[in-house]
């Protein structure tokens, strides 16, 4: 299965349900190292097993407490450089501070620029991410980046869930059109989106639909769901413009604040979100939560970096 120097596979504290999920699906043992963080909330690393010459892969998401995850990746790809690794590969699910991308106001910083350049200093020579909030986070990089989609897990579970006659792929802002159609017509199937104008960063004063719904199983595509105030809102309006049925499909489901909460008095009637998050919580307190697993498109592109293939398949194909 595997060519040339050892695979090593590490987490940190932040998902290491999926981690599992990876290392089990290559066959590999998860690598042993421990995470602790001290009274004052500083996280210690320590690299139990040699990684000399080692292909070293380390899973952490942006979730949880960030900054603490964070540091944490950036400890551990420190602790496996100066442990002669042979090269070091960051896979972060949900990139942190990924919507900080570009200088939008007076004095505002380009934090995922930051994040970046943090990520390299700390000697990573390859990361892997999904669904990025902005495509051009992959130039902050001067290191590989290999950012995946989770487009056709999500095409895949439409395909097996829905009647396509009666489908209509529905993007909540105009920011994710391109998304929402390229979902459409692989599908062949119609698209509607909304355009939205913002009282503030994150209040939608007005949200006006473009397309026809009536009749039609709506679902709401987007790459993340955090407050689910936006997706919501576009569930309403779609119920009122005529939609049968009202489904959300989303990549990152950050469901912070009352997003549980809001989710249940709406009108979708089921959000499906992948689990690059840890998901547990949000299924046990809301019925209308389904995860898509995405361990799979992990491990196979870990597997296809570690043996030199292309990764490229993966953009239009599930593995299985």
């Amino acid at each position: 299965m595997f060519t040339g120097n050892a695979i090593k596979i590490f987490s940190g504290t932040s998902h290491p349900e999926l981690a599992e999920i990876i290392a089990r699906r290559l066959g590999v043992p998860l690598g042993r190292a421990e995470v602790t963080k001290s009274g004052i909330g500083e996280s210690h690393v320590t690299i139990i097993e040699s990684v000399r010459e080692d292909d070293v892969y380390i899973i952490n998401t942006g979730c949880g407490q960030v900054n603490t995850s964070l540091m944490e990746l950036c400890i551990m790809i420190h602790a496996c450089k100066i442990a002669s690794s042979k090269r070091i590969t960051a896979v972060v699910p949900l990139f942190p501070y990924a919507r900080q991308d570009k200088k939008d106001k007076s004095r505002a910083p380009i934090t995922a620029k930051l994040v970046a350049n943090m990520l390299q200093k700390s000697g990573c020579d390859h990361v892997i991410t999904m669904d990025l909030h902005a495509s051009q986070i992959q130039g902050f990089f001067d290191v590989p980046v290999d950012k995946l989609y989770a487009e056709p897990s999500a095409i895949q579970y439409i395909r097996n869930n829905f009647d396509l006659q009666h489908v209509v792929i529905v993007s909540p802002d105009a920011g994710g059109a391109k998304r929402a159609t390229s979902i459409a017509d692989r599908l062949g199937v119609d698209f509607a989106l909304f355009h939205k104008e913002r009282k503030k960063a994150n209040e939608v004063s007005r949200m006006i639909l473009v397309g026809h719904v009536r009749d039609k199983v709506a679902i709401l595509v987007d790459d993340m769901a955090d407050t689910c105030g936006t997706l919501c809102l576009a569930a309403s309006h779609l119920s009122e413009a005529g939609a049968s049925r009202v489904f959300g499909l989303v990549t990152h489901g950050i469901l912070s604040g009352n997003a549980l909460k809001t989710i249940s008095e709406s009108t979708l009637e089921k959000l499906v979100v992948t689990n690059t998050l840890p998901q547990e919580e949000n299924v046990a307190q809301c019925s209308k939560i389904e995860v898509l697993d995405v361990g799979n498109v992990l491990a196979e592109v870990i597997r296809r970096s570690h043996n030199g293939e292309s990764v490229s398949k993966l953009f239009t194909e599930v593995p299985y």
